[in-house]
């Protein structure tokens, strides 16, 4: 349906907008089996949605960085980022919320303070805006790239080099509007990989991000032929436990952020080690039960040492 597949709408919600009058083509109100003939312009009016509060609700959450402008938190895997029909409580939103604290508008209350978004089964460094002056500051930073985020993940099989980048456009998939694929009407999308480590069956990997586009690593990972151990949409949710990994978790973590203060303009480092239920995977495919008592496994194996990649 070429409304759905446009919009990135739900059949259902495709045909509700037609039902109720609101598609015209040429002018006109057709049913949904119309068909247009190529070049007809086709007019949608997609109504507003029905605002809903965002509540604060008592949530703990790990801040490794705050002042007056902003805050970086170590979001926990299986937290959503904001409120969206069917995850309207329980996410970071609401738990920022209920700190009592103010956040930047950013022209939208459900996502208030958010600079950037990390997937729901994916954890680690997040930075929230407190106020709209720091908001507006970092997006645009991020924008221009001058926010560096590096994340650990493993993939399934080896790369064929321990330097590997992927450059390709990445949007809605036209047949399941829930996943994201690579293809020419997307954005531009770029993200290097380095191997840290070759395991077994999988590769560590240092991921570095130069866009920020939904699912992006994920993606770019599939595309080569590597999926993220525990990805269930993008094929590498198989084999769980050859690698130790709890059901609905993949092995991505937003370990490394570097960007500079929106107001002091001090440069700041901020770093996330691997979490739990991760170190203990990565302590099963690499065989080096040393990794579960060292401080940071990320270190020792090299993550935050930038070669020529």
């Amino acid at each position: 349906m070429v409304v759905a597949r446009t919009l990135g709408l739900s059949r259902n919600q495709a045909a509700t907008l037609i039902a109720s009058g609101l598609v015209l083509v040429a002018g006109h109100a057709e049913k949904a089996s119309f068909i247009a003939d190529p070049g007809t312009e086709v007019t949608v009016s997609v109504p507003p949605s029905a605002s809903r509060e965002v509540l604060g609700e008592q949530i703990p959450v790990s801040v490794v960085f705050e002042d007056d402008e902003l805050l970086v938190v170590d979001k926990a895997a299986g937290m959503v980022v904001h409120p969206a029909p069917g995850n309207w409580t329980g996410t970071l939103v609401n738990a920022l919320i209920g700190r009592g604290q103010a956040l930047a508008d950013g022209g939208d209350e459900v996502r208030a303070g958010l600079v950037h978004r990390l997937d729901k089964e994916t954890s680690g460094l997040i930075v929230i805006a407190k106020t709209d002056r720091a908001h507006r500051i970092l997006s645009k930073a991020i924008a221009e790239r001058r926010v560096t985020r590096r994340y650990a993940a493993l993939c399934w099989g080896h790369m064929t080099d321990d330097n590997v980048s992927v450059d390709q456009p990445i949007g809605r998939d036209p047949n399941d509007r829930k996943r994201m694929a690579i293809g020419s009407a997307g954005r531009a999308a770029r993200t290097d990989f380095h191997r840290l480590a070759r395991f077994t069956s999988t590769d560590l990997l240092r991921a570095h991000l130069h866009s920020g586009r939904t699912h992006q690593i994920r993606v770019h990972l599939m595309s080569v032929g590597h999926p993220v151990v525990g990805d269930d949409t993008y094929g590498g949710g198989g084999a769980r436990r050859l690698v130790n990994m709890p059901p609905k978790r993949q092995f991505l973590h937003a370990a490394w952020l570097q960007f500079q203060h929106p107001v002091s303009g001090e440069e700041l480092d901020l770093r996330s080690p691997l979490p739990a239920d991760l170190r203990e995977s990565l302590c099963t495919v690499s065989e080096m039960p040393e990794l579960e008592n060292h401080a940071d496994p990320l270190e020792y194996l090299g993550f935050y040492t930038i070669g020529d990649e």
